[in-house]
């Protein structure tokens, strides 16, 4: 390295007016060279030693600043090393020093160890050389298997086997045991496969935030949707947000009395939700922790941004992804691309955040996490979500996001060879994602304004966008240390007479904050008469339910069709587009003591491509049901058991943590007892039939 780094200072000293490795009446070759290489000397130097503690000093200021200090002080290393070299002829300007600085651990890292991802003698002495470092450092590691499971947020079943056919994902083809296209055409053999693939079925709310607070702490009891308004509190819950998830953690935790999944010897990285782990980086339930080593979030930063190499590397693939998403940006609105929405503003910067620097960072943890030998380690990665939410599940954008991610997979299997015990590695999905259009722009009017018009208030002539909640978004906020409020929402409304409508995907939340329960159909009907009519007899909206004083709950559609929840399995009525275990979702959520006062699904077309009709400024979009959402996958080594048998369906975030434990049993984890699984809890009855 230090010979590279020596050459690119002299070709840079050549190219560049303003970085001089010669006094001004020159100097001889030998006198240059000599210069270069201890200039580039004392840069290595300086980078090993000094730039650890300035990236934990940096760690008090937010991680997004960091990034961008990144070439700021990679030329300020270098000006301090130029200055050390004896003959004192080296010279540079502030800003070419930068430019050096970043060139020259550009240069090092792309034909160093640390990109040699494609070299597999390179790479594989380069994990040699951390695992045996890790392995004087740690005692000898268990022989049982730990498990890694690396959660690929969005990505649905179907969407997986489309990328796998279209060799997007050939680590995952492989562990699949299909054949792959081989770089000039013809096709590799099949291989003996490693992993099972099983589909499973996501509950009514659809989302990150009750799908993986299901599967990392057993229980997502009373989470309806990605936002609602509960009406004790008099306030907006939010997933994302950092106080907000903490408190849904803590709700859990209580409900379940276990710590979660990770509870001990246990990593979580890049998540919601904890799951009980003692190691966790870059999670939002501690985001809003500030002081001691509680606050571990951000340590995952320090822990990647301390290598230099890493820094540079990181900041300019957030560049060009920047670039990146603009041009396509571009090239979708002079072709008129339907259906879009909009891509500007700080978007880029949020896309390039969550398939870079998260995916970087996050997947850097999970191989520390390896190496040190942990039990369990959960990780999401949110790339492929957060520009499915924008340029749609199925587009070109989307799909070379999936290929990057295969190849992060690809990164954590070769560590796993070299980890001081044996590693399984499951990869699973929370949901997945349905298409379509928003259903303002079908409609010219979103759903706050046509729940306004059934009310008889006054609607604005301009209709105000829903912007979009996606995870990555929020981990963006809370790396900035900003208080995540959406689209202008407030968490505690002011106006109370008024209704509050909250979107989540293609799922809409209506609540009265003036009434302090929740609102049966026949209030509704005597407040407002036309409202729940309107509603349920537009075009956009597929149903709705309300709780009823005569049956205790109802499914409203189209044309008067009113169901009770008992009947549902006899007449599904306006679910029964909707596929199977539509009605036990509804069904569930009905019970959840913060379901609102009306609950809207939008219209889905399975004949128009599962089209849904998102209520956010989303084209592709999920939370509620409808198509693909609702369909995610386990991909599960074949070591394991079975995730269910023959004839049965994987239903629901909670069975998805019961059947982890189940394998974390199998592999002896310490950290879940060896009892028989338990059977789930029955929910309880709606209130007004307890009554």
């Amino acid at each position: 390295m230090w010979v590279v780094s020596t050459v690119t200072m002299l070709v840079l000293a050549g190219l560049l007016p303003d970085f001089q490795l010669q006094s001004a009446d020159g100097d001889s070759a030998t006198s240059i060279a000599m210069t270069a290489a201890l200039g580039a000397g004392a840069f290595g130097l300086l980078s090993a030693l000094v730039w650890p503690l300035l990236v934990r000093l940096l760690l008090l200021v937010p991680a997004l600043v960091l990034g961008l200090l990144v070439f700021f002080l990679n030329g300020s290393l270098l000006i301090v090393a130029l200055r050390l070299v004896p003959s004192g002829d080296s010279e540079a300007a502030p800003e070419t020093a930068v430019i050096v600085a970043a060139v020259m651990s550009a240069v090092a890292s792309a034909t160093g160890a640390a990109l040699a991802v494609r070299d597999d003698d390179a790479y594989r002495r380069r994990l040699y050389r951390l695992a045996d470092r890790r392995r004087r450092a740690l005692p000898p590691g268990p022989s049982s298997p730990g498990t890694v499971f690396v959660q690929l947020d969005g990505v649905g079943h179907d969407v997986l086997l489309t990328a796998v056919g279209k060799d997007l994902m050939p680590t995952v083809a492989r562990w699949l045991g299909k054949s792959t296209q081989g770089p000039a055409g013809p096709a590799r053999p099949a291989h003996r496969p490693t992993h099972r693939l099983t589909p499973w079925r996501t509950d009514w709310s659809s989302q990150t935030g009750a799908s993986q607070l299901g599967i990392l702490h057993g229980s997502n009891h009373d989470v309806p949707a990605f936002r609602w308004y509960e009406k004790a509190g008099r306030e907006v819950m939010v997933c994302n947000r950092p106080a907000d998830a903490a408190e849904l953690q803590r709700r859990a935790v209580d409900r379940t009395g276990d710590g979660g999944l990770l509870a001990a010897d246990g990593a979580s990285r890049g998540n919601l939700f904890s799951g009980g782990a003692d190691e966790q980086a870059l999670v939002l339930s501690i985001a809003t922790r500030r002081r001691g080593r509680e606050n571990r979030s951000r340590a995952g930063y320090f822990a990647y941004f301390s290598d230099p190499a890493n820094a540079v590397r990181t900041a300019l693939s957030f560049v060009a992804e920047v670039v990146r998403e603009i041009g396509q940006s571009t090239r979708a609105g002079l072709r008129k691309v339907r259906p879009r929405v909009s891509r500007g503003g700080l978007y880029p910067l949020v896309r390039a955040f969550a398939t870079v620097v998260e995916r970087d960072v996050v997947v850097a943890a999970v191989m520390g996490d390896m190496l040190a030998g942990r039990t369990a380690v959960y990780a999401d990665l949110v790339a492929y979500d957060e520009v499915a939410h924008h340029s749609g599940p199925g587009s070109r954008d989307a799909e070379k996001v999936l290929a990057r991610l295969d190849r992060s997979l690809a990164l954590i299997e070769k560590v796993a060879e070299h980890a001081p015990r044996p590693y399984r590695i499951v990869v699973l999905s929370d949901h997945g994602q349905s298409p379509g259009e928003t259903f303002r722009s079908r409609y010219g009017l979103g759903l706050g304004d046509l729940v306004r018009a059934g009310c008889g208030l006054p609607v604005p002539r301009r209709a105000r966008r829903t912007h979009s909640g996606a995870e990555a978004r929020a981990a963006v906020r809370a790396a900035l240390r900003r208080p995540v409020e959406e689209g202008g929402e407030q968490r505690r409304p002011s106006r109370r007479s008024e209704p509050i409508v909250l979107a989540s995907g293609n799922l809409g939340l209506v609540s009265f904050p003036d009434v302090p329960h929740r609102m049966t159909k026949e209030e509704i009907d005597a407040r407002h008469p036309a409202l729940l009519t309107t509603l349920a007899n537009h075009p956009g909206v597929g149903f709705l339910l309300v709780r009823s004083e005569e049956h205790g709950g109802v499914v409203l559609g189209a044309y008067g069709a009113e169901i009770p929840l008992d009947r549902l399995d006899e007449d599904p009525g306006p679910l029964k587009v909707f596929g199977p275990g539509a009605a036990d979702a509804v069904r569930r959520t009905h019970t959840f003591p913060n379901a609102a006062d009306i609950m809207v699904n939008s219209a889905y077309d399975p004949a128009e491509g599962g089209e849904v009709l998102a209520f956010e400024e989303q084209i592709g979009s999920h939370g509620g049901l409808g198509g693909a959402q609702g369909k995610p996958f386990l991909l599960s080594p074949l070591a394991f058991s079975v995730p269910v048998g023959d004839g049965e369906d994987l239903v629901g975030a909670e069975h998805v943590h019961r059947v982890l434990r189940r394998w974390l049993r199998e592999a002896n984890g310490p950290q879940v007892p060896l009892e028989p699984e338990p059977e789930p809890e029955p929910e309880p009855e709606s209130e007004e039939r307890a009554a």
